[in-house]
């Protein structure tokens, strides 16, 4: 039974501050330390699903599904919008929370990169609100509640596809965990969500899991994220033209030289290559990769990461800091 703000308690406030707090906490954190967004949405969803298990083994009255969850019997009360967002921060287990943040992490921080911080929380939440539209536009009188992160989850995916298709990613497919092209990605994953919205259509029955809401957060972000993306610093894939060799970055003393630390001899071969053949854009693409994928950062030990910037400059930045080395 839902629960409306006339019935709340003290006590259920309070329940609720400790909620946001859980929720709000890593947001928080990460924007004072400059660190990852999408990492911060991780551990939030990580955070309010401990809670939701404190609040039950507690045996605390409070019902977060009967306040926070979305119902679309009642979705179109405006004292309950609160629901359209609160109810992707709650899920019904532990089984459906990982698998969101599965996907949050693997998809998310490389499309941070690309994207910054708050563009990616602009696509993440749309993406989120389009997959409870779709399900609420197909299930008006359902008066379940709904709950869970994965409509913003294949969200992120439908941006990434919308934006850099052919990117690689590590991510678990066809019972491999290799790096996949996120064309590769979205059409195995949609094209499941597609097999089960139909089969069940087929059979007239009904289902626990919002399939419609996982295809409407893909193609809710899909259409929207390529012009929050264009303003961005590292241009669509499509957009990215042939630059000359004039002008290019100066290659210049590498950061293992200026943190004044030999590099490894695989780091050393693949600078030494960079400098020789790297006057021209695709085959210093190609050794800006090879050194993405065998270096790590000289500052924190982190991965690297191949990025390019608007200009079509490619170049390697810290996993984890972009301030640690962005290099040439």
């Amino acid at each position: 039974m839902e629960i409306l703000w006339s019935d709340l308690s003290g006590g259920d406030y309070l329940v609720l501050l400790f909620l946001l707090s859980c929720s709000l906490g890593p947001y928080i954190y990460a924007i004072l330390s400059d660190v990852s967004i999408s990492l911060a949405t991780v551990l939030s969803l990580l955070l309010v699903t401990f809670a939701q298990e404190a609040i039950r083994v507690f045996g605390i009255a409070f019902q977060p599904f009967a306040f926070l969850s979305l119902i679309p019997l009642i979705s179109d009360d405006p004292t309950l919008a609160h629901r359209w967002i609160t109810a992707a921060w709650l899920h019904s287990g532990w089984i459906h929370v990982l698998g969101n943040i599965l996907v949050i992490a693997l998809v998310g921080v490389p499309l941070e990169q690309k994207l910054g911080p708050r563009r990616w929380m602009i696509i993440y939440v749309l993406g989120l609100l389009a997959g409870n539209l779709t399900w609420v536009l197909t299930h008006a009188d359902d008066p379940r509640p709904t709950v869970g992160a994965s409509g913003a989850a294949f969200g992120l995916l439908g941006a990434y596809m919308a934006c850099w298709p052919r990117d690689e990613i590590e991510f678990p497919l066809l019972f491999l965990i290799r790096a996949w092209p996120i064309w590769v990605i979205c059409l195995v994953r949609i094209g499941l969500e597609v097999y089960m919205v139909f089969d069940l259509s087929m059979q007239d029955r009904p289902s626990n899991v919002a399939h419609l809401a996982h295809l409407g957060g893909f193609f809710g972000a899909y259409i929207v994220s390529r012009p929050i993306a264009r303003t961005g610093d590292v241009p669509l894939e499509d957009e990215i033209g042939d630059e000359v060799a004039v002008g290019m970055k100066e290659i210049g003393a590498d950061p293992w030289m200026l943190a004044g630390i030999e590099a490894p001899p695989p780091v050393k071969r693949i600078l030494h290559r960079l400098r020789e053949e790297g006057d021209e854009e695709e085959t210093r693409r190609a050794w800006i990769e090879e050194l993405a994928d065998n270096a790590i950062c000289p500052i924190c030990g982190g991965g690297l990461t191949a990025l390019s910037n608007r200009s079509g400059d490619y170049y390697v930045t810290c996993s984890s800091d972009h301030k640690h080395i962005s290099w040439p």
